[in-house]
């Protein structure tokens, strides 16, 4: 098995018995997880491997806030507490953390019903209104564009909610770069053409909108950071737990909405499901206590970075890793759908 966990000396630490398997969990872009079974039971064993979220000290953070979550019944796997009570593991330099397994499937918005598209918008309403109540935000420091704060136990600097959007010089200049690799690239596959029609045409898109860059964001709170199909399992028709939450941070709380939103209801060509974004995000809205206004300006400046956004192709070009090129297809077609519709989208998010 790749990148082994080292159970002996993890398990040590733990009151969960011995391993008996231990199969590496596929689904996942960052970090690694693990399903594993003891003789005294199932657990999802996850190593904290991405350096920008596993520092122990916001593992902990973000075990703090779950336990706090789950106390108000919002649906999550706390990680369960070694013998010194202790939600970290720290063995040969890398940082490990045991949850309890949840039996469950993750649902992506084609297979809700509209109804149950209201309860997932609710969903996401009562875990930012939860982590108001449960994480303050204490001060102000200035943040970079879809950073997290790190802040003191109990609280976090409040990112700066105008923290810059991208600008378009900018974006004009990746956009070169990133044709240049295109023409480089051997031997040229479907991918390069198609990532070579996007970059063109989002080239044209941004050039026509180039002067409706976004104001600074709005409110700012405490945001599970990455809410999408895979970070949230399902029993039967019910949310059974929201994971990983590696990204939790303090950001403008509409924008998560919204993003979660593009990532839930986008359909294979690159249009979202309106009607379903609609019964959604008037739930959201309800549970949030988030003002139509507020839902229409993170419409707005989550379009904008969408306009200028290109990791799937960073990842696939820089780095030569190509996890996320599934997804290109249908991510890179929803901006110009995105733009084409806007008002219609705006509607749905606010109506």
């Amino acid at each position: 098995m790749p990148h082994a966990p080292p159970l002996r000396a993890l398990l040590s630490q733990y009151a969960a018995g011995s391993a008996v398997t231990c199969e590496p969990v596929d689904q996942g872009l960052l970090n690694r997880g693990y399903r594993l079974r003891t003789t005294r039971g199932h657990y999802f064993l996850k190593h904290h491997f991405d350096p920008e979220t596993a520092d122990p000290a916001a593992i902990a953070r973000q075990h703090r806030a779950t336990e706090r979550l789950a106390a108000l019944g919002v649906p999550v796997a706390p990680p369960l507490p070694d013998r010194d009570g202790r939600t970290v593991a720290v063995v040969g330099g890398h940082s490990y953390a045991l949850h309890p397994w949840i039996e469950g499937r993750h649902r992506h918005g084609g297979q809700l019903t509209p109804q149950q598209c209201g309860r997932l918008g609710a969903l996401l309403g009562v875990v930012h209104a939860s982590l108001e109540r449960v994480m303050p935000v204490q001060g102000r420091v200035p943040g970079a564009r879809g950073e997290a704060g790190t802040g003191p136990p109990g609280g976090a600097p409040a990112a700066d909610p105008g923290a810059g959007s991208a600008g378009p010089a900018d974006t004009f200049a990746l956009i070169d770069d990133l044709l240049a690799r295109v023409r480089r690239h051997r031997p040229a596959d479907s991918f390069d053409e198609l990532a070579r029609h996007r970059l063109l045409e989002r080239r044209a898109l941004l050039e026509r909108h180039a002067d409706r860059r976004p104001p600074r964001g709005g409110c700012v709170g405490w945001v599970h950071g990455d809410f999408h199909p895979f970070n949230l399992l399902y029993q039967g028709d019910a949310p059974a737990a929201i994971v990983d939450w590696d990204r939790l941070g303090v950001q403008p709380r509409a924008e998560e909405a919204v993003r979660a939103a593009a990532i839930f209801f986008v359909r294979p060509a690159g249009a979202l499901d309106l009607p379903k974004v609609r019964a959604y995000a008037r739930a959201y809205r309800r549970t949030a206590g988030a003002p139509p206004s507020e839902l229409a300006a993170a419409v707005h400046r989550v379009w904008w970075e969408r306009l200028n956004d290109f990791w799937m192709l960073r990842w696939h070009y820089e780095r030569g890793d190509t996890r996320a090129d599934p997804q290109f297809p249908a991510a890179s077609a929803l901006v110009v759908w995105w733009t084409r519709e806007y008002e219609a989208v705006c509607d749905a998010f606010a109506d």
